[in-house]
């Protein structure tokens, strides 16, 4: 028997301190966001390995993750006193792409107050798509994955283990999700709040006034907003707006001849 299995055959060194996984049972994965990732990781068909992957993470194994752009680290604790060194790494957004990205969630008022509020839309991998993208990896071509473990398959129980509570952190904190492709969270706010400032607002959403249809019984008689001059509430300000009448009646102007009638309407 190879002495590398000897090894592994003692069951590993246990540890104090790992990073456990709040789930105790049955699934990992609390989220819509988080079960898309588990999903692409269970659709290897790797049963065996993931099962003990996911004790792994319940026991506390991991002793350490690190997520940065493209690249997660898991510190794992095997049977050797050398902890294992897990990697799952995932292609990046370009600059350009994430400038696309923004403009979109910023050009739909859900999608950037959902994120702006700490929320993962429901229905955020279509503005992805949309764009030809792919939020979540669907294939295992999208990951690289290597472990320093002995074990020559993909994923081992160390990958597995560093999956499951990478999983776990994306329910805890989704932004996790874009910052693995590239966007940190406070980076990708600052855009969608300078994006969306510059932006013009369309009266709809800035207007707080009813339409004037629901004011057709009272027209005549609404008070006039606070600060309004008098000229405007003296019953002919679209007589003062017109150009002096050169008719007269009587050697009387036309639009002094007017003024009691409008005054008439309004009081």
């Amino acid at each position: 028997m190879p002495e590398q299995w000897k090894f592994e055959a003692r069951g590993p060194i246990r540890v104090t301190g790992g990073i456990k996984a709040r789930s105790k049972r049955g699934t990992i994965a609390q989220t819509w966001w988080s079960q898309r990732f588990i999903e692409v990781l269970e659709s290897f068909g790797m049963g065996g390995r993931l099962q003990r992957g996911k004790n792994y993470a319940r026991s506390g194994q991991v002793l350490n993750m690190t997520l940065s752009t493209s690249v997660v680290v898991g510190l794992v604790q095997g049977s050797r006193q050398e902890p294992y060194r897990a990697r799952i790494g995932i292609k990046a957004f370009s600059s350009q792409q994430w400038a696309h990205i923004e403009r979109e969630l910023a050009g739909q008022a859900l999608y950037a107050a959902k994120l702006l509020a700490g929320e993962m839309p429901t229905d955020l991998e279509e503005v992805f798509a949309e764009l030809g993208l792919e939020l979540f990896p669907s294939t295992m071509r999208e990951l690289t994955m290597d472990c320093t473990c002995p074990d020559w398959e993909i994923p081992c129980k160390h990958l597995a283990a560093t999956c499951y509570l990478l999983a776990e952190s994306f329910d805890e904190d989704p932004f996790q999700i874009l910052a693995w492709r590239g966007r940190r969270r406070e980076e990708l706010l600052d855009r969608l709040r300078a994006l969306r400032g510059t932006q013009q607002v369309t009266p709809e959403e800035t207007s707080e006034e009813a339409p004037l249809s629901d004011h057709l019984h009272d027209f005549w008689t609404s008070p006039s907003p606070a600060g309004t001059p008098e000229s405007a509430t003296s019953g002919t300000p679209v007589l003062d707006e017109l150009e002096p009448l050169p008719l007269k009646v009587n050697g009387t102007a036309v639009t002094d001849l007017l003024r009691p009638a409008y005054r008439a309407f309004t009081g």
